[in-house]
């Protein structure tokens, strides 16, 4: 979709100015470069443009080929209106209906100075987003209805009527009984004849299957009034009268049920430029014969974007205009040129050649509107516009010429400064260079290079970006400064002032000096990396010699290397950088330096205490030589002689550490043998089976367990567990959290068992803090178990209520989808063991390892959900994974069916590891004819013979609609029940894709008009040798 590239010059709130405003033509007042009012006025004798406001370029394809149909224009201008007696000149206009904004607007498009103008007002008065592109032809059918009903209330019958004279027609569904020969009529009006293209190459096969007879057998029998049983029938389309302007909507946008999106038909439609409609009507005796009129193009591949344009023939001259928002081309010679507008923006290797076209005849892929007019003998209407609307249309156009002689005298003082600033630059600019031998100036090249530019005035000149440390001229700095003569440098000081100056005497002398010897060290290097590497072959004798960490000997050019680049960049950047964004930049460089504390060369070998270390595997001696090479690239890195002595400190904690490892090692050898079965989890007591020859067990944490056996099995690497923390099993009053039941089954992983007289062991080797016991007593109904301290039950049920929320609130948790085939899962059982609710808790919290091995199943897939993700998210999910429409999809959750699509998934019972059933519907061949549709649920009665039956509150009346304004349409045929309606379905907007934002559906309410009502978005659908049907 092209975006509109211009704004409005003074934003105001009045309707009147969101029409007239022209775009901004003062962005760059005052820099000699003020745009030609010129560029905005029309030409003589042009059509006006329309602004495009973002995606609305659909819009204005239809306001210009509805502005071209006078007789529909004329209709509106006589609409009256509530300013009809004109407008006072110290207020604005404010259209208030819509019959009022396209007065307005046809009276700007049709006497308007302006070469484009803004239908902001109108678009707003409809409610359209325009940022997002819309369905044409819906916005065409929708709108034609809301016109047709605000026109229905107007007294003069020209004007209330002009809708159905000009677009509207009729045709009847003709079923006829093979058996009797009982034929059953339905006649409906129509405003557009919706055709099929799939697989056609010519309009009229189009319209010849549009009207194809069809068989009705089998299973879609037709009910029979005459035979009073189901019998073969034949069914097709008569047209019975043609509109004067014949609206044909090529289906170009089609829903693709393997992707569940629409997608685009690129192929060619031939056409003439006259249709001779007879052939296909009922009657013969009339005049059939319609020119074409006007071409609507959408160019681009995708039917999710792309631009809208319009070819209309003038019906006055009889010439063809091709409208583009903006920008309006007539065509030469009377005749239609489609042009580029063939050229897709995506060509492929598979796309079709062009076919060639006769004399009258044009063929086009891009076309999805074709509108043709009745021939007409009589000459074209003449339209005037009303006295107010003209009065308003030439008040505009005083303030657009005021507005171009404002820009005018604008352009003509930015072109004298721009002369006088040019005669500056031009002096200056010869004396710029400075002369061998004479005084110069440094200066900042970019801001001569704004100053140059002219764009902008030049602020004071700024030279600290180039200073150094020591408050001179940088020499990495050279780059950015040109050196100007003094003569131009004195005029630049005392008309925009700024500093410091720079003369000769500016370049500083310690930095010139510290990047020689960088760049000496740099090339360098490599010959000293040889020299070192030959002098670390020697063997050291005697104490002559440095100790070196191996690590630093390994990487010492690196680190030279980049020890060298560190401080040139400090160099370079040591006085900030230009633009004045050094300091953040330095302040960057200092954090990430703090966060990668990386060690230095030699710092290997530093002990904590900043001694050298004791572990002489991690350093060797180098000889006197080789360490002052080394120096000269580090002189900061520490220094140990060979007779330096390792640190004291680090000796005693040496051998505090070999005495601790001992006692380690004697203590897990002495609790391993007293606690033999405990470490070996063998003969463990469990309470589902209570073990006869005791009657009394101990509990302690399973956390205490495993990080004894840790201990136990590598005491040197860990450290010894000396108590028992019980007070993990209680609750903040003492009381225990788990229930005898729980400590059987789900609990069971977060307790241990232990014999009184293991027991008795554990208390001499650990420090418990609390004693958990469970006691079992006989009673006359049986065994009876306490536990000590007993159970606490407010902390037991807010424990339970934190589980059952925690398993609400997953984020990126796995569910697993099994399609059902034939309602049998594919392998086995119905549902798979879920974590129970304590588990997954322990699982998330305190991180006990769990097996997340799953067991692979045929026709199953595992997805990443969030509990707050709705159930329509879920869908579309599913579509990607397993091809099958949201629509089609019909899910279950342990037998439950899921069918809110607004609701979470944590509201409807999805948990982590939870399996979710999927039934696809498969597409259902065909629906019972349509007379069998108006028997089956209101017992044999139909709607009456001319279509208009009566619609009961509730019932559905079209499709999913994005205007929000009230409208009337009547049951389409096919009509059903009280909740459901069909309608042919090869219409994009009868297609409509999942989205996150549901579609709405207009629901006819009789004493009320047309409303919007929230529907999940996933209609139902079949097809029917080109005519379907959607039902929701």
């Amino acid at each position: 979709m092209r975006t509109a590239s211009t704004t409005s010059t003074t934003p105001t709130a009045s309707a009147a100015r969101r029409y007239q405003t022209p775009p901004g033509a003062r962005d760059t007042l005052g820099t000699g470069q003020v745009t030609s009012a010129g560029s905005f006025s029309a030409p003589q004798n042009a059509f006006v443009g329309l602004t495009n406001l973002g995606a609305t370029c659909y819009v204005n394809t239809f306001l210009q080929m509805w502005f071209l149909n006078l007789e529909l224009r004329q209709a509106l201008y006589l609409c009256p209106s509530a300013c009809g007696d004109g407008v006072p000149k110290d207020t604005d206009y404010e259209p208030q209906t819509i019959c009022e904004h396209l007065q307005y607007l046809f009276a700007l498009l049709q006497n308007s100075k302006r070469r484009y103008i803004d239908p902001s007002a109108f678009v707003k008065a409809l409610g359209l987003d325009t940022g997002q592109q819309q369905d044409a032809q819906e916005f065409s059918k929708l709108f034609m209805s809301l016109l047709e009903d605000t026109l229905s209330k107007q007294k003069n019958p020209d004007v209330r009527n002009i809708v159905q004279k000009q677009f509207c027609g009729e045709y009847a569904y003709v079923t006829v009984c093979n058996q009797c020969g009982r034929e059953s009529k339905l006649v409906s009006k129509f405003y557009e004849l919706e055709l099929n293209i799939q697989g056609h190459k010519q309009l009229t096969d189009c319209i010849t299957e549009f009207l194809k007879e069809e068989k009705l057998e089998g299973d879609n029998r037709y009910f029979c009034e005459t035979c009073q049983s189901k019998q073969n029938a034949t069914r097709k389309i008569r047209l019975l009268s043609l509109p004067c302007t014949l609206n044909l909507q090529l289906m170009r946008f089609v829903f693709d049920r393997q992707t569940g999106h629409k997608k685009k038909l690129n192929t060619y439609i031939g056409f003439s430029e006259l249709l001779d409609m007879e052939p296909f009507m009922e009657q013969k005796n009339g005049v059939y014969v319609y020119e074409l009129s006007a071409v609507l193009i959408h160019r681009g591949v995708s039917a999710y974007s792309g631009h809208y344009i319009a070819h209309v023939k003038d019906p006055q001259t009889g010439e063809w205009y091709k409208f583009n928002d903006e920008d309006i081309e007539k065509m030469e010679g009377k005749k239609l040129q489609l042009g580029i507008e063939e050229d897709l923006a995506e060509p492929s290797k598979s796309q079709t050649r062009k076919p060639k076209c006769g004399k009258g005849t044009h063929c086009s892929r891009n076309a999805y509107m074709l509108v043709y007019r009745l021939q007409a003998r009589e000459k074209s209407l003449t339209v005037q516009v009303p006295a107010f609307l003209q009065e308003l249309v030439e008040r505009d156009n005083c303030k657009f010429e005021e507005w171009c002689n404002e820009m005018a005298e604008m352009r003509k003082q930015s072109v004298a400064r721009g002369k006088i600033k040019h005669e500056e630059v031009k002096e200056l600019y010869q004396r710029l260079p400075a002369e061998a031998g004479s005084p110069y100036d440094f200066i900042s090249l970019e801001w001569l290079q704004k100053w140059l530019d002219e764009s902008t005035p030049p602020k004071p000149i700024d030279n600290t970006a180039c200073l150094c440390s020591h408050g001179k001229l940088h020499p990495d700095k050279i780059s950015l400064m040109k050196r100007i003569s003094e003569y131009v440098a004195d005029f630049f000081y005392r008309r925009y002032g700024g500093g410091p100056r720079l003369n000769v005497k500016a370049l500083c002398k310690d930095c010139v000096v510290e990047r020689c010897r960088i760049l000496r060290l740099k090339n360098q290097l490599n010959e000293d990396y040889k020299t070192v590497t030959n002098l670390l072959k020697m063997t050291v004798k005697g104490t002559d010699g440095f100790w070196v960490g191996k690590a630093s000997l390994r990487s010492w050019r690196q680190l030279a290397l980049e020890q060298l680049n560190e401080q040139d960049e400090d160099a370079e950047h040591s006085n900030g950088k230009m633009n004045g964004n050094a300091q953040n930049k330095d302040e960057s460089n200092e954090e990430k330096r703090e966060e990668e504390e990386e060690l230095n060369f030699n710092e290997d070998i530093v002990c904590p205490h900043g001694d050298l270390c004791i572990s002489e595997n991690e350093r060797r001696v180098v000889s006197k030589e080789a360490w002052e090479k080394l120096k000269q690239y580090f002189p900061k890195a520490p220094e140990f002689p060979n007779n330096k002595e390792c640190c004291s400190q680090c000796k005693i904690l040496e051998r505090e550490g070999e005495e601790n490892e001992a006692l380690h090692k004697m203590m897990a050898s002495e609790q391993k043998t007293s606690l033999q079965n405990l470490f070996h989890d063998k003969c463990r007591p469990c309470l589902g089976s209570w073990p006869q020859e005791t009657d009394e067990l101990y509990i302690v944490s399973q956390f205490f367990v495993e990080e004894w056996r840790k201990f136990v099995r590598r005491p040197t690497r860990c450290s010894p567990v000396s108590s028992i923390a019980n007070s993990v099993l209680l609750c903040p009053h003492g009381g225990l959290m788990f229930t005898f039941a729980s400590m059987t089954k789900e609990d069971s992983k977060h307790i241990a068992l232990i014999w009184p007289s293991e027991w008795e062991r554990i208390q001499k080797l650990f420090v418990v803090d609390h004693v958990i016991k469970i006691t079992r007593s006989q009673t006359a109904e049986g065994a009876r178990y306490a536990s000590e301290p007993q159970l606490c039950p407010e902390c037991r049920e807010g424990l339970l209520c934190q589980q059952q929320r925690d398993l609400r609130e997953y984020t990126q948790a796995t569910i697993y989808i099994h399609k059902v085939v034939d309602n049998k899962k594919a392998n086995g059982g119905t549902k798979r063991q879920k974590l129970s609710h304590q588990s997954y808790i322990t699982y998330q919290k305190q991180g006990i390892r769990r097996s997340t091995r799953h067991r692979k199943v045929r026709g199953e897939k595992a997805l990443l959900v969030s509990a707050s993700q709705t159930l329509k998210e879920l869908k579309i999910q599913i579509m990607h994974a397993f091809s099958v429409a949201p629509f089609d999809q019909n899910l279950s959750l342990d037998g439950k069916m899921l069918s809110d699509d607004t609701a979470t998934l944590g509201s409807l019972g999805v948990i982590p590891e939870s399996v979710i059933l999927l039934k696809a519907d498969e597409p259902i061949a065909d629906y019972a004819a349509m007379d069998d549709v108006m028997h089956g649920e209101r017992g044999g009665e139909g709607l009456p013979e001319d279509g208009r039956g009566k619609v009961e509150r509730g019932d559905c009346a079209t499709s999913n609609a994005f205007l929000p304004f009230p409208s009337v349409c009547m049951p389409e045929e096919g009509f059903k029940g009280e909740s459901r309606c069909f309608f042919p379905f090869e219409s994009p907007h009868m297609n409509p894709t999942p989205s996150p934002s549901p579609p709405h559906l207009l629901a006819l309410f009789p004493s009320q008009g047309l409303v919007c009502l929230a529907t999940d978005g996933f209609p139902r659908r079949s097809h029917q040798k080109g005519r379907g049907f959607v039902t929701w």
